[in-house]
């Protein structure tokens, strides 16, 4: 794995969750000697830090069967370059970079290397992430089956188009930071409510938490879910008219539709 960030550090802690089975030591390589000396001791994890070892991008991927590029997107292509010509043959080398299609990323790579592209979000930091992942040109059922497995191993996977993966990204990529911001603004409406912080984030935050938990173990739907909530002419019936007033259905397409668009501009830049 190159790059360790906000992503690929909960990819990297979720498959370093107990109970995941997969071959081991994963090679990673970091940015600073700091965040490398982090893993000093591990057994599972041999890392290496680009500020004290110029080459240890190209040393991380010598014998590995899929590589996964956790990098900034505008450092994409340089990291592909870097590394082509010490990858294994056959390898599958994965981008989570927003933005940035395969096949840019296959011009750089030797060929018989297959790329894909997956989006993951946050959650894999606790086996509960989604991932979207959509196969570029050079990777056959095999590498995907490969890649979803992986992926598998830190939540739930989807296999979709790469004309779709900006969406996924809209969805589900960012949707953590929606979901933090609501927790954000009702725990805020609880101080505002007179109620202190602690007060406040027992129960905003730990009602989002319980009816998330809620929602996954249950097989009715959100709709469903919210009725069973609704009363007819009861009190959470005017909060929810209030809050449906508000444009909730066009809210959310044009956040989306910004989100989409960013991953666009990426693209072109």
């Amino acid at each position: 794995m190159i790059g360790v960030g906000s992503m690929g550090g909960a990819i990297l802690a979720g498959l370093r969750a107990p109970g995941v089975q997969i071959e081991t030591p994963i090679a990673i390589t970091t940015r600073s000697a700091e965040s490398a000396a982090a893993f000093d001791g591990a057994d599972d994890v041999v890392a290496r830090s680009s500020e004290t070892d110029a080459d240890a991008n190209r040393e991380a991927v010598r014998g590995a069967g899929l590589v996964i590029l956790a990098v900034k997107p505008w450092m994409i292509l340089d990291v592909a370059r870097e590394i082509s010509d010490a990858l294994e043959p056959g390898a599958i080398v994965v981008s989570v970079a927003a933005g940035v299609p395969t096949a840019p990323i296959e011009a750089a790579l030797p060929a018989g290397v297959a790329v894909v592209r997956a989006m993951p979000n946050t959650p894999s930091l606790i086996g509960r992430g989604v991932t979207g992942i959509a196969p570029g040109a050079t990777a056959d059922a095999a590498a995907v089956d490969t890649v979803r497995r992986l992926f598998e191993t830190v939540g739930t996977a989807l296999v979709v188009r790469e004309d779709q993966i900006d969406a996924v990204a809209a969805v589900s990529g960012s949707g953590p930071a929606y979901l933090f911001l609501f927790a954000e603004e009702m725990t805020a409406a609880a101080r505002r409510l007179g109620f202190d912080d602690a007060q406040a984030e027992v129960l905003a935050q730990g009602t989002i938490a319980g009816s998330a938990e809620l929602m996954a173990r249950d097989d009715d739907d959100p709709a469903e879910l919210r009725r069973r909530v609704t009363s007819p002419k009861g009190t959470t019936e005017q909060a929810i008219l209030v809050l449906q007033a508000a444009g909730w259905a066009d809210l959310f397409d044009r956040a989306l539709a910004a989100n989409i668009r960013r991953s666009e501009e990426l693209a072109g830049e």
